[in-house]
């Protein structure tokens, strides 16, 4: 299973390479960014909420709408690690480049690893159209809009979505290429034969998220996404005078830098951090967590909360009484069969099946025992708050969950015995 974003958030670092990074040049933009970790701790500090069972509420809503595919959460985090992923193995080329030129000895790399300038270009560009394409996914804009994006990055970009933007300037563009950044990738992209930019790895890895029919079309939206946002990089240059040495030098009060050649920190810096995908779940957590929070508001406000299983399908001894009618699983067909329960001990069920002698009555756990609402099944048969069995094919085991949602032929479910973060969306052949 892939990770939720509760699982997501509470895993990311306080203190690491990155994190002293992005506090390095936090000088640009003061008081912007926090690092903000810790679902519960962002939830409370992102919506003011106390009550536990209100954080609680949000927390559920937000596993739900980040696992459902339609909203692109999940789509927008995969593309934040994906790129970064990628910018790390082209730092490690960058930087063997830069070892090349600085030692005789392995001068034969230089001959086999691409220009740092050249990769940095790509790299910065390309992360440009991703961020454009996050944003129109998490803002439910259709089509990636570069003009629309740059408007709001001038007006409304905030928190770790504007240090992520702060950074990609500060670390992927002048510290690498110097305070001309702009003029340089301008003219690399112009002069740069197409073929290049289509067979880099960071391109590859992200192509199918970049629209366009075609490499040129690909190529047309890239240059377009950089055009719209150099008014923009190019404004907070001027405004905070930002150069090479104000950001080494605060670099170098954060981590301990063995080179004062900025290029080659640069390198060093992209093999080594992952300030795109660590801002971008932050960023991703934020929005989740305010679409959640209002969704939950309404809820309470209509004093109408959401779906939870009810006594017919919790599956708690509650639910179950001497002469219930009930189902129970069979693990060996793996189907469900039609009994009534004749003795209860504990959590343990004596039970006759409908249409079999008593040679078949048998002890059953709990666990595999539910209570159908035939009325409320939708037409694969399944229903809101209703016991079912779904298969894990790593685990080779079959789960018992509770469905929560469902939603055009998708099931939410919560597996009995887990939290939320493991709650899923599956289709209808992956449960009985």
């Amino acid at each position: 299973m892939d990770k939720s974003i509760i699982q997501l958030v509470d895993e990311l670092p306080t203190d690491n390479i990155t994190i002293k990074v992005l506090k390095a040049i936090d000088f640009v933009v003061p008081n912007n960014w926090n690092n903000l970790v810790g679902f519960d701790n962002s939830v409370r500090t992102i919506t003011g909420e106390t009550d536990p069972k209100v954080i609680q509420k949000i927390r559920d809503r937000a596993v739900s709408l980040y696992h459902d595919p339609q909203n692109n959460y999940q789509f927008v985090v995969k593309l934040y690690q994906t790129i970064d992923k990628a910018d790390a193995a082209m730092g490690t080329a960058a930087l063997a480049n830069k070892v090349a030129e600085k030692i005789n000895f392995l001068s034969f790399m230089g001959n086999i690893t691409p220009k740092a300038d050249l990769t940095q270009t790509i790299d910065l560009v390309l992360k440009i159209a991703v961020e454009i394409i996050a944003f129109c996914k998490l803002n439910g804009i259709p089509q990636p809009n570069p003009q629309t994006f740059a408007t709001s990055l001038a007006n409304n970009y905030q928190d770790a979505a504007l240090m992520r933007m702060v950074a990609l300037v500060c670390l992927d563009g002048i510290l690498p290429l110097g305070p001309d950044f702009l003029i340089k990738i301008q003219e690399t992209i112009s002069g740069t034969n197409a073929s290049i930019i289509t067979d880099n790895p960071v391109f590859l890895s992200v192509n199918s998220a970049i629209p366009g029919n075609n490499p040129a079309d690909k190529l047309g939206f890239i240059s377009q996404g950089f055009s719209s946002v150099q008014g923009w990089m190019n404004g907070l240059v001027a405004k905070t005078g930002i150069t090479p040495q104000s950001i080494s030098k605060s670099l170098g009060n954060f981590i301990q830098l063995a080179d004062d050649n900025l290029d080659f920190v640069a390198a060093f810096l992209d093999q080594t951090t992952n300030y795109y995908e660590h801002t971008g779940i932050q960023t991703v957590a934020r929005s989740l967590i305010l679409k959640a929070h209002a969704l939950v508001k309404e809820e309470i406000k209509q004093d109408a909360p959401k779906a939870t299983p009810n006594a017919a399908g919790n599956g708690t001894s509650a639910s179950f009484a001497v002469g219930a009618t009930v189902e129970v699983w069979d693990e060996d067909d793996e189907d469900w069969y039609e009994a009534t329960i004749k003795q209860i001990k504990g959590k343990e069920y004596f039970v006759h099946y409908t249409g079999y002698g008593s040679s078949d009555d048998s002890w059953i756990d709990e666990d595999d025992i539910r209570i159908r609402n035939h009325e409320a099944a939708d037409k694969n048969g399944f229903a809101v708050g209703q016991k079912v069995k779904c298969w894990d094919d790593d685990e080779e085991e079959w789960y018992s969950a509770i469905i929560q949602e469902i939603r055009k032929g998708q099931y939410f479910i919560r597996y009995v015995d887990y939290d939320s973060s493991y709650d899923e969306w599956v289709d209808a052949d992956d449960i009985v």
